[in-house]
């Protein structure tokens, strides 16, 4: 298999798909001239940055249709998806630097800031050839498309109503196909270059390749769809579908597979570097550093984050004395910890106990909300099984449904391993991941028809983790926390993301081993084994990411304090909520600025 005879067919396809994306970005410039207003010249620019997005987003986005033209599966490691976000990037600079930002309102003048922020962030990231050398390095056993494309046709995504969605679900497959070859190609670019990403990555999506290729055709998630056929479909549809999907999964999806299988396994593995970190690649250093600013949104450099995460350890820990003075357990932290991780009380006994706690905590979190929050989601708000390979994965991740008011929001919960989900810390995860964390966040903004897409939809990690942590710190003024073992529960998980700042930077700039920094997670949790090794590799895996939670956190934390220090009696926290979430997600700086301008105006609950 040579990179010519695969490369140059699949970009000639991709080129196909992608031409919405070069259609939809100018639409701005023909709608800017000098009648229209800077707000009206910045909504149309964004309008159209947001149609070129989703023409070149993989899989789309549910409720959100795709310019017309557009191809239902975007590869995107293809040339022609580099040379078109470049593109659109460098005009939509260029447009937006020609529009007057002091002419704006204050929400225009957030979007034009966040705009600017993402477009000299992406166009940095491209032009240092940085995203060359991330391209070269695409396995991803966390968020990886090889998992996320079978969650999404599996029931976290895709829309399966009527015969044109299954139609349009086999042109998925091909693309989808398509991309898992191109992923070879570059894998093998990058040996070529001495770019070979840590074994431990490889083992794991070897795991997960393994596990799909174990399955019947039937049983595959890609299948899924065929399992739950509309009763309006005529009988010939239905057998028509069916053997169109069964030839499709069993011809191209499970051999695409089969074949990064037999790649890896026997020519990327053995080539593998056992270093886990960043460092271990020609220009890891300059990767790293960059995927800190970018998932920061920061100019903290290693150092310094490592030696907070440092201080936030050693603070928790003394925390949790505390607490294992309050439930009289007499051994030290370590052995608490491992009391956690072993005693069945702490630990539901099936999905059903599970999903009963959650239905239970929710319940008395909502009571609160009033107390914190002038509004709530129209969307309800659930917990469902993740839909693919749990056994091979970590605890789940929140997917909000179409901005319809009435799809819920949901968190996709691992219920493989139950005796891995401590029951404490339970309701720290619901206030994270649902009410008032993710849930409020992302669909409050998406349920705003007045916010410009680049707001309703966007975010960055550290403002949108960094959310999800500080409202975990609410759980108190909830009603939460009451039975010290939650307490502890919600130290922990605290503890987590403090840990993550010091394994997450030692592994990529300090040259930690994997076992050093599962050691470390081990001596400061009560985390499973088996957890701590899952999330190990997940920053292994997405180097930055993991930082982003506790500085956000930090950040939000901080302009409380800032807020009720200077508006005193004026203080409303539910003022303060929705300031910060009221406008969707932003860069820490640009939120900063808005807080920071809300106070100087004396607070209150303004537009």
């Amino acid at each position: 298999m040579n990179v010519q005879t695969i490369a140059s067919p699949l970009n000639r396809r991709a080129a196909l798909g992608l031409l919405a994306a070069g259609i939809a970005a100018p639409l701005a410039a023909g709608q800017s001239g000098p009648a229209l207003t800077p707000a009206a010249r910045l909504r149309a620019l964004i309008d159209a940055s947001s149609a070129a997005e989703l023409a070149l987003d993989p899989l789309g986005e549910p409720g959100r249709p795709r310019p017309a033209g557009t191809a239902v599966f975007i590869d995107p490691l293809t040339d022609a998806h580099a040379d078109a976000v470049l593109a659109n990037k460098r005009r939509e600079l260029a447009e937006l630097q020609a529009i007057d930002r002091g002419a704006l309102t204050a929400m225009d003048a957030i979007a034009y800031d966040v705009f600017a922020y993402k477009l000299q962030t992406s166009l940095g990231f491209i032009t240092s050839g940085l995203a060359a050398i991330q391209r070269e390095a695409p396995l991803n056993p966390s968020f990886g498309l090889h998992v996320s494309m079978p969650d999404f046709v599996s029931g976290a995504g895709a829309g399966f109503a009527t015969v044109g969605d299954y139609e349009a679900g086999l042109d998925r497959l091909t693309g989808f196909t398509g991309f898992m070859d191109t992923t070879l190609v570059r894998l093998r670019q990058g040996m070529a270059a001495g770019r070979v990403q840590p074994k431990i990555i490889v083992e794991n999506v070897l795991k997960q390749v393994d596990a799909m290729l174990a399955l019947s055709v039937e049983a595959t998630p890609f299948y899924a769809a065929i399992t739950r056929m509309p009763a309006d479909f005529s009988p010939a549809d239905r057998v028509r579908l069916t053997q169109a999907y069964t030839q499709a999964i069993a011809g191209q999806v499970l051999p695409a597979f089969a074949r990064w299988q037999a790649f890896l396994t026997k020519d990327y593995a053995p080539k593998a570097p056992d270093g886990p970190g960043r460092a271990s690649m020609p220009g890891g250093d300059r990767l790293y550093a960059a995927e800190l600013a970018r998932h920061t949104t920061t100019s903290m450099g290693a150092d310094a984050i490592h030696a907070l995460g440092l201080q936030e350890v050693a603070r928790i820990r003394g925390e949790m004395e505390k607490v294992r003075g309050q439930v009289g357990f007499k051994g030290d932290l370590k052995a608490l910890f491992e009391h956690v991780r072993t005693d069945p009380k702490f630990y539901c006994k099936d999905e059903a106990e599970l999903l009963a706690r959650f239905a239970e905590i929710e319940g008395r979190i909502w009571k609160g909300i009033p107390a914190l929050f002038h509004n709530r989601p129209k969307a309800p708000f659930r917990v469902a099984g993740l839909p693919a390979l749990g056994g091979q994965r970590g605890t789940g991740y929140y997917k909000p449904g179409p901005p319809d008011g009435v799809t819920p929001g949901t968190l996709f919960f691992n219920m493989a391993m139950l005796n891995t989900r401590p029951i404490p810390t339970l309701e720290t995860l619901t206030l994270h991941e649902g009410i008032p964390g993710h849930h409020f966040q992302i669909t409050l903004a998406r349920e705003n028809t007045s916010l410009p897409p680049l707001l309703r939809y966007g975010s960055t990690t550290a403002y949108s983790e960094g959310w999800g942590l500080y409202v975990e710190s609410l759980g108190r003024e909830l009603g939460m926390f009451k039975d010290p073992w939650q307490w502890f529960g919600h130290l922990d998980m605290e503890m987590l993301r403090a840990v993550r700042l010091v394994v997450d930077t030692g592994l990529h700039a300090r040259g930690w081993s994997r076992q050093r920094a599962i050691d470390f997670m081990m001596d400061n949790t009560s985390m499973a084994p088996r957890d701590v090794a899952v999330e190990i590799d997940r920053y292994i895996a997405q180097p930055g990411q993991a930082c982003a939670y506790k500085i956000g956190e930090l950040t939000f934390a901080r302009l409380r304090r800032e807020a009720t220090a200077v508006l005193g009696p004026r203080f409303d926290v539910r003022d303060f909520h929705g300031q910060c979430i009221d406008t969707g997600g932003m860069p820490l700086a640009v939120l900063e600025a808005k807080i920071t301008a809300w106070i100087k105006a004396g607070g209150g609950r303004q537009a």
